[in-house]
């Protein structure tokens, strides 16, 4: 690998090194599922509450100065139930919540607003093969009210600790309510694509110079080719469909966005432009070096035929010369002559000297 895709793998192990600690002194006791419920006056953490209950009530009895933020990793439907009753969340938005493997959406119950986004990871790998995983998604849930936010992971990668951690150093930006939270999100996963992209060409230049190198036939591989494109396609899943619902969001006016929000989409819709036409560009390229790889090795085959045919041409003189003189008649020119036998083999050395001299000087050889 080149010594600029080396530093690549060196950066992204480095950010990979920053996890969340679930031993946060908020993490919530109200279950497995449960990962963090916080409440945030004024883009401040408060003290956290006993409970779910408590918190909603805490920020209510404010009159919704603040909002809870709850965030919950791959709830059963017995844990989301709690939740839906208390935050009045749509059975529909729920069903998908806790069941997941949904496509990328937005969508708006009423004043709450429901957006899944696919989180994507790059799978570190020593070297690509027919069976490699390069890249592995989950998904993220948000449910945004006018005085909480609710986070559903699935998977076992996004964790939202560290977006968390630094919403919290800019109040000012955490102070704009639950959207802002919404659109934090949206940037972590589209920057996480953008990561994953810069990921993927390492691979992709690996196998392109694997193809087009001396030894192409015989190091590169159709499977690894293949693998790529199929993970490339599941990359590809997760990002196409998440562009129209970003642009609405971007554009559109809903009561369930602040509008001074809504601004800050149009730059997370910009950078999901950018990793869609990257994919796009990615999945044409790897057709081409995969054509490129077939056609390399059909030439290569046909080059083997042609050596392995102009061989058995020059073998033909002397299976043909001793064919010939091997039938046993009685009366055959030369059968008894004393310079016959040097004669003939001297006649198969010519013939098959200037058969190859032939076949050499045309390239078969």
């Amino acid at each position: 690998m080149s010594m600029v895709g080396n530093l690549r793998r060196v950066a992204r192990l480095a950010r990979g090194g920053r996890q969340v600690d679930l031993s946060h002194p908020a993490r919530s006791p109200l279950g497995s599922a449960v990962v963090n419920c916080v409440i945030y006056r004024d883009g401040v953490r408060q003290e956290a509450a006993s409970g779910m209950e408590e918190s909603v009530a805490q920020v209510r009895k404010h009159g919704g100065r603040g909002f809870v933020w709850l965030g919950l990793h791959e709830p059963t439907e017995a844990d989301f139930t709690r939740v839906a009753d208390l935050f009045g969340l749509h059975p529909l938005a729920v069903e998908d919540a806790v069941h997941a493997h949904q496509r990328p959406k937005v969508e708006q119950y009423g004043d709450i607003l429901f957006a899944v986004f696919k989180s994507v990871a790059y799978v570190e790998h020593e070297e690509l093969t027919a069976t490699s995983e390069v890249v592995d998604t989950g998904e993220i849930m948000v449910f945004t009210g006018a005085d909480f936010v609710v986070t559903v992971r699935h998977g076992s990668h996004g964790s939202l600790g560290p977006l968390r951690e630094d919403l919290e150093a800019d109040p000012g930006q955490l102070a704009k309510g639950p959207t802002a939270v919404l659109h934090a999100i949206a940037d972590h996963v589209v920057d996480d694509y953008l990561s994953v992209t810069d990921a993927v060409q390492d691979d992709m230049d690996q196998v392109e110079s694997d193809v087009f190198s001396p030894q192409g036939p015989k190091t590169a591989d159709a499977g690894r080719i293949y693998q790529l494109k199929r993970e490339l396609l599941e990359f590809k899943r997760a990002v196409v469909p998440l562009g129209r619902p970003l642009h609405a969001l971007a554009t559109r006016p809903t009561r369930a966005v602040d509008p001074e929000i809504q601004a800050y989409f149009r730059d997370v819709a910009d950078h999901l432009d950018r990793v869609t036409e990257q994919l796009t560009a990615f999945d044409a390229l790897l057709d081409s070096v995969l054509q490129a790889h077939l056609a390399q090795v059909s030439v290569a085959q046909n080059e083997d035929m042609r050596r392995i045919t102009a061989w058995a041409a020059i073998i033909a003189v002397p299976t043909m010369v001793c064919g010939i003189y091997g039938m046993n008649f009685d009366h055959m020119p030369e059968l008894h002559w004393r310079f016959g036998y040097p004669l003939a083999l001297a006649v198969i050395a010519l013939a098959c000297v200037v058969i190859h001299r032939g076949f050499k000087r045309n390239g078969w050889l």
